[in-house]
Order: C-alpha cells, then sequence, then structure tokens
C-alpha cells in the first residue's frame, strides 16, 4: 500500500478503531476516512492528537447509511474497509439487544452492500488491491471447559449471549458475501481487548477507575472466569498484518497469550495501583473487592489458539500481560482529564442500571 492509498475505517472514533486509526497513521502513513456514529462509547477526543493531521478525515454516520457510505467511497476510492463499527459489552446486550442487531447485523449487512456495489464499478487492478477486513470476537465460538483446547479458526460457532450471537451473524454474512458475490473479504476474531482509550464500563479501566476512588471492585461470580488479555496495540498490529498478507476468505484467531482469570486481573490492578498511587485513606486496594452476582449466561472461560496467523503471517504479541497492564494503568492514571470527559450522565446511569440489583456477597 503507498503512502497516498486511503482506507476506510468504520467505528473509528471507538476503543479498538481509534487505537487502529492513530498508528496506522503513525506506522503506516496513508489517509484514514473514518466513519463513526458517535454513540456513547465513540469518543472523538481519543483521536484529539489528529486534529490538525490532514491524514485523518472525520465523518460523523452510520454505517447503515447506504447513501452516505456509496458517497465516500466514491469520493475517496479507499483500497480497504477496516470494519470494527459495533455494539460489544455483553451485559448491555443482556438489558437492550435491539441495538446490537441493529448495528452488528443489519450495519454489517448494509456496509457489506456498498462496498459490493464499490467493488463491482471498480478496474481490474483496483479489485486486485481491495480489502473488506472484518474485525470479530472469539466470544461467537462460546465457552471452553478448563481443559478444553483452545478456540481455533475450525471451531464450530455456539455464541452464548446476544452480542456473541450478533457478531456471529455478522460473521456468517461477510463470508457469505465472499462465497457468493466474490468480494474480497477477511475476517478476525480477537480475544478480550485492554489498553489506552477503552470506555470504563469494561472490567480493567472500571476496576482501576473505582480503586483509584476507594470504591467497591464488583467481580461476577466466583472470579474464577478466564479470558485470554490482548493489548490493543498488538491487536491493531496483527490487523494490519492479515490486511497486507492475509489470504482472501480467510480467518485469522488473534489473541494475547495471556490467559488469566478474573480475579486475577483485578488483584493485579490493585496491587500495581497500591505501587503506583498509593492512598493511607484508601490501603490496600484489594480490601475493595465485592463479590455480585453473576451475568446470566456468562461465558466460562475464553483461550485463542493463534497458531495460524503466526505460521502465516508471522504475527505475534508483543506484549505479556504484565508488560500491558502496567502501560494500561500508567496511561488511565496520565489521563484523568480524558476519563471525566467520558465518564457522562449516560456513563452514570448504566453503571447504576447494570450493578444495582447485583448485591454484594
Amino acid at each position: 500500500m503507498s503512502k497516498k492509498d486511503s482506507i476506510l475505517v468504520t467505528g473509528g472514533a471507538g476503543f479498538i478503531g481509534s487505537n487502529f486509526v492513530l498508528t496506522w497513521i503513525k506506522e503506516i502513513g496513508s489517509p484514514v476516512i473514518n466513519l463513526d456514529s458517535l454513540t456513547y462509547a465513540g469518543n472523538r477526543n481519543n483521536l484529539q492528537s489528529l486534529n490538525d493531521d490532514s491524514r485523518h478525515i472525520f465523518v460523523h454516520g452510520d454505517i447503515a447509511d447506504e447513501a452516505l457510505v456509496a458517497r465516500l467511497l466514491s469520493e475517496h476510492k479507499p483500497t480497504a474497509i477496516v470494519h470494527f463499527a459495533a455494539e460489544s459489552h455483553v451485559d448491555r446486550s443482556i438489558v437492550g439487544p435491539d441495538a446490537f442487531i441493529k448495528t452488528n447485523v443489519f450495519g454489517t449487512f448494509s456496509l457489506l452492500q456498498s462496498a459490493r456495489a464499490y467493488y463491482a464499478g471498480l478496474n481490474a487492478e483496483p479489485q486486485k488491491a481491495f480489502r473488506f477486513l472484518h474485525v470479530s470476537t472469539d466470544e461467537v465460538y462460546g465457552s471452553l471447559a478448563p481443559d478444553d483446547p483452545a478456540f481455533s479458526e475450525t471451531t464450530p460457532y455456539a455464541p452464548n449471549s446476544p452480542y456473541a450471537a450478533s457478531k456471529a451473524s455478522s460473521d456468517h454474512l461477510v463470508r457469505a458475501y465472499f462465497h457468493t458475490y466474490g468480494l474480497p473479504v477477511l475476517t478476525t476474531n480477537c480475544s478480550n481487548n485492554y489498553g489506552f482509550y477503552q470506555f470504563p464500563e469494561k472490567l480493567i479501566p472500571l476496576m482501576i477507575l473505582n480503586s483509584l476512588e476507594g470504591k467497591p471492585l464488583p467481580v461476577y461470580g466466583d472470579g474464577q472466569n478466564v479470558r485470554d488479555w490482548l493489548f490493543v496495540e498488538d491487536h491493531c498490529s496483527a490487523i494490519r498484518a492479515v490486511l497486507d498478507r492475509g489470504r482472501l476468505g480467510e480467518t485469522y484467531n488473534i489473541g494475547g497469550s495471556s490467559e488469566r482469570k478474573n480475579i486475577d486481573v483485578v488483584t493485579t490492578i490493585c496491587d500495581l495501583l497500591d505501587e503506583l498511587a498509593p492512598s493511607e485513606k484508601i490501603g490496600s486496594r484489594r480490601k475493595l473487592i465485592s463479590y455480585v452476582k453473576d451475568r446470566p449466561g456468562h461465558d466460562r472461560r475464553y483461550a485463542i489458539d493463534a497458531r495460524k496467523i503466526k505460521q502465516e503471517l508471522g504475527w505475534e504479541p508483543a506484549a505479556q500481560f504484565e508488560s500491558g497492564i502496567r502501560k494500561t494503568v500508567e496511561w488511565y492514571l496520565a489521563n484523568q482529564d480524558w476519563v471525566e470527559n467520558v465518564r457522562s450522565g449516560a456513563y452514570q446511569q448504566w453503571i447504576e442500571t447494570n450493578y444495582a440489583e447485583r448485591v454484594a456477597r
């Protein structure tokens, strides 16, 4: 890809999307058209460092607006669409699944329709270069027992939440557009991300911010649920590798090789904050841990087998959990203005809605 070739990124003001845009501009340097509807998790402040950078073109709009997407494709002629735009919080999908079906299923369908029309109108050389990369999740595979082998690209789909089901649906649509229409697609399924700019309803930023303020640290169930944690900048580098060298129509699992129990993630954060931001008033942050009622359908374990992307594309994560989580905690400590800007009334209302009935036990 040349420095002049642009890409269209959907959901590029969200957590993973904004990290991808920032690292793309830094590492690749070609223009990014960033389409985001700026729902609660989309934040223009994530991209503040690009305010004066002509390579970043922000467009406030919906992926389901086919006229808008068609205009952007016609005007900028991107060589790729990287599709992050999604509702992505399991707890929110349990409370209100409608938005997940609308964005993740119908939104992806609309975007595929737009991409298909655009691709059909390209000449031979631009067609050869064009890619549609769909970013998905390991949650489509369901849940693992403690001794089960990790999820591979051939693991059958078994989604257990409305969020996971909506992403599974979008994955199937992307696959169908490759096999039926010849759209040059790529799909990635990643494990749990953490890092800079993550909306503070998710486990790691919620624990960091509550710990700083001496608030209870709500841990679902017995805290023994296991996730494979992937530092967001590693995820971004993997997506760049798939976009550059991935085989058309293929799926690539992206993992951090860092399986951790939820309770161990929380205690690690407590200990880091006791070290980096000690408080005589709060004392040991571990005392703040509060076990609460588990969420419905809580998958017990996720784990990613990432051998395919390593063997085919030479990618593997650069950060282990210990180094990545320290960088993350340090970032939140250094960016309190960003934190306060995103902790709006809508965020506070959600926290109250989700945790009010989960009484500590």
